[in-house]
Order: structure tokens, then sequence, then C-alpha cells
């Protein structure tokens, strides 16, 4: 006689970037060694790659390709899914401010980290007083794939260039539109290298405005009894 299945809870949340209510399961056993040998790892690849595995297998709502989804999503989805898996809280090491230096470990509860929005950011970005863009949130693809070395500063342009070009949805002014898809690379290359400083400017505040994991502590500081207040900001900072 088989074993019997153990039955898995299911819950749902709201993704940021769409409003769209998503049902996923919490990540079993062999989900979870996957995790813990990606973090083991170091990678970053490697543990982004195994994120998105487990996303996959848990989302149940039918239609959702992790592989489309915004980063911050994707970081939204993973820590509620982390949380209804292993529990509720996540530790934290803070580094304090004053000091620069000392840390102190911090629990915080995982319903309380939410996606910050800036009332100022827009996917529209007007170039000048007929020619906008339409822009895209990157991707975990994307991400993976702009993983590169901060020291190398001819990398880190070309790699900007690359995620606002793949970033670039449409196209358009007042008479007609242009479909980035329809597009090719050097086309898409050729105009985002002919805008000026003000308007490259104004797409770099897209990314930098973009809505963000985000979660603000008070901590103090053991050593010199001074209190701070503390941003922790992106996935990887509540898993430190």
């Amino acid at each position: 006689m088989p074993l019997p299945k153990i039955s898995t809870p299911t819950y749902e949340l709201v993704l940021p970037s769409t409003n769209k209510k998503v049902k996923y399961r919490p990540f079993l056993v062999k989900e979870e060694k996957i995790l813990i040998m990606a973090l083991e790892s170091e990678d970053q690849k490697q543990i982004t790659n195994a994120i998105k595995t487990v996303l996959a297998d848990c989302i149940l709502t039918r239609g959702i390709k992790v592989d489309k989804m915004a980063t911050f999503d994707i970081e939204y989805l993973f820590l509620n899914v982390r949380g209804k898996s292993v529990g509720e809280t996540v530790e934290v090491n803070v580094t304090c401010p004053d000091d620069g230096k000392t840390t102190v470990e911090m629990e915080i509860d995982i319903d309380s980290i939410k996606i910050q929005k800036d009332p100022n950011h827009s996917n529209i970005i007007k170039l000048d007083n007929d020619l906008s863009i339409q822009m895209n949130y990157p991707s975990l693809n994307q991400f993976i794939e702009t993983n590169f070395d901060l020291s190398d500063t001819k990398n880190q342009v070309d790699q900007s260039l690359h995620v606002i070009m793949s970033c670039i949805n449409q196209v358009y002014n007042s008479e007609e539109s242009w479909s980035a898809a329809e597009c090719t690379k050097k086309e898409l290359k050729d105009f985002v290298e002919s805008m000026n400083s003000k308007q490259f400017k104004e797409v770099e505040t897209f990314f930098e405005t973009m809505p963000k994991l985000s979660h603000k502590v008070k901590v103090t500081n053991p050593e010199t009894k001074v209190e701070s207040e503390v941003v922790i900001e992106g996935l990887a900072s509540f898993f430190s």
C-alpha cells in the first residue's frame, strides 16, 4: 500500500507591480535543499537561479511566468513563500551607522516587510515635448545577465546600456509608436546612445525610483548606546 500524500496549505498575495492575486504554497524539503546548496555556494547567479526554480514550483496560479516577473515582485513573493515555509520572522544583522562596524542581530516580522513605492515614479519617460518611452521593469533573467563586476567601469557602462535597452517596451510620439520587440539591438543601442545627458538621467531615475523591498528599523549600538534608524533594502539584505 502506498504512503498517503501530505497535504500542503495554499496562500494568496497581491503582486505589487500588477495588483493581481497569486496563489502559492510553501516550499518543501526537496526545494529547501536546492536553496541551502545554492546559499552554501555563495555564488549570486546560482542563488538567483535557485530562487527562480523554487518559485516556479511554488506558484500555483496558472499563467504566471517567473522569467517575466519584475525583480521586486520576485523578492516580495519569495520572502512570503519563505515566511510560510520556515517561519514568520527573519533574522538580520544590522550594521550600526554611528560607527559603521558594530552589528546587531534583529528579528523582523516578515508581514511587516513591504514593497515601498515612490509616489513620483512612473514607467513613462518624456524625452521632449513630443517623444516618450514606455518602460518595462527588469525581469529576473535580466538581473542574472547583468550580475556584473562593478570594478570594471567599461563593463558597467555596457551592462547599464543593455539593461536600459532590454527594458524599453515602446517609443512613441503624438503620431506613431515603435515597439522595442520589433527593433534590432543595434537600433535600440543607437537610440539610447543618441540621448543627451538630461534625457539619460531621466531614464536612470526610472530605475532608481523603482518599487523596492524595504523595511525601516531602529537599532541601538550596544557599544555607544546611540540609537539610529536603518533602512534595509533588497532580498539579500534579509538573509544576511
